[in-house]
């Protein structure tokens, strides 16, 4: 459905040339989410303001079904741009209007029938639940109830592509998932394309099908969650990791000694990184053991994360789980003996 084509976008800062993208290349199949994950800086907020050409890339092509909205004059422009919704971080609603009026812009902008008017904004703050809400000010609203309109402004034209822009960065943790909530069942009942950028891989691994990772204006990786975190090439994938040791419990850590003596076994730290599932480790894993903690996530059928496990095995049961998680590729760190 979208196909973005060799495009590059080049700003003077300071009288010097600076390359915010590099030559990007992305497909997006109708109906998915997909996230353009980078830090602060990467080019993100540039490509998606390049998608409905409100950054004129320096050469591409952006097609959407085909269309190429670079090659568009400017009334078909304005067309296409109808049918391409945007939400941005800080909500952009207008204070001296009611939620109501605030839904309704576009549809006025559009010379839209009243009646039509009227029915479609009670529609969509039926859809984002603020039927209730109709006849108040924005600064009456909570910062998830701004976004909430802002969605049901975005989708008044019936878009085909929402774009996102950082759309829960200014939102609390409880916030932010109920707002990925909304998109996602958006995106499933409306079957519209979303293509969202953070900086936040909750936000990524909460709603997004597809990712394509941008670094300094290139883009360094693309794919499913799953394929990502299974290569896991670039240092900036290394956020999807759980990089930090699991802490080994107070009566543990008290009696750990460094090093092996008869009659200690291992403290052992694994790392799951989608070769092997959660699941199949355990069942594989043979010997008396105790699993001290567990931090794991699943994205679709597969597992990432660490465990903390204590082998209890035989001397030679523990090296024999050793050289198993080995073969299988595992990491693994024995952090003491008990």
């Amino acid at each position: 459905m979208i196909q973005i084509r060799n495009i590059s976008k080049t700003f003077l800062q300071r009288h010097q040339p600076f390359k915010a993208l590099d030559n990007i290349n992305i497909d997006i199949a109708e109906g998915d989410i997909v996230g353009i994950i980078g830090s602060s800086g990467a080019g993100k907020s540039t490509l998606i303001r390049c998608v409905n050409l409100l950054e004129r890339a320096d050469g591409g092509q952006i097609l959407i079904n085909g269309t190429d909205l670079m090659l568009l004059d400017s009334k078909a422009l304005a067309r296409q741009r109808k049918k391409i919704g945007m939400i941005f971080q800080h909500f952009n609603l207008l204070s001296s209007r009611t939620v109501f009026d605030n839904v309704a812009l576009p549809l006025e902008l559009d010379k839209a029938d009243p009646s039509r008017i009227e029915k479609k904004v009670r529609e969509l703050l039926k859809i984002v639940g603020l039927e209730d809400k109709a006849g108040e000010y924005p600064r009456s609203l909570s910062g998830g109830q701004k976004q909430r309109v802002a969605i049901a402004r975005a989708l008044a034209n019936d878009p085909y592509l929402l774009l996102c822009d950082e759309a829960t960065s200014a939102l609390d943790p409880a916030t932010t998932q109920s707002i990925l909530q909304l998109l996602r069942d958006i995106n499933q009942r409306l079957k519209i394309t979303i293509l969202l950028i953070t900086h936040e891989m909750g936000v990524v691994k909460a709603i997004c099908n597809h990712i394509a990772v941008i670094d300094h204006g290139k883009l360094v990786a693309k794919g499913t969650l799953a394929q990502l975190l299974t290569e896991n090439k670039h240092p900036i994938l290394q956020q999807f990791i759980h990089t930090d040791n699991i802490p080994v419990p107070q009566d543990l850590y008290v009696k750990m000694k460094p090093g092996y003596a008869v009659g200690l076994n291992p403290i052992l730290e694994l790392e799951l990184t989608g070769n092997i599932s959660f699941d199949e480790l355990i069942s594989q894993l043979q010997i008396p053991h105790r699993l001290i903690r567990v931090d794991i996530e699943y994205v679709g059928n597969t597992s990432f994360g660490k465990i903390l496990l204590h082998l209890q095995g035989t001397g030679p049961d523990n090296d024999k789980a050793l050289q198993y998680f080995n073969q299988q590729g595992i990491k693994n760190t024995i952090r003491g003996y008990v």
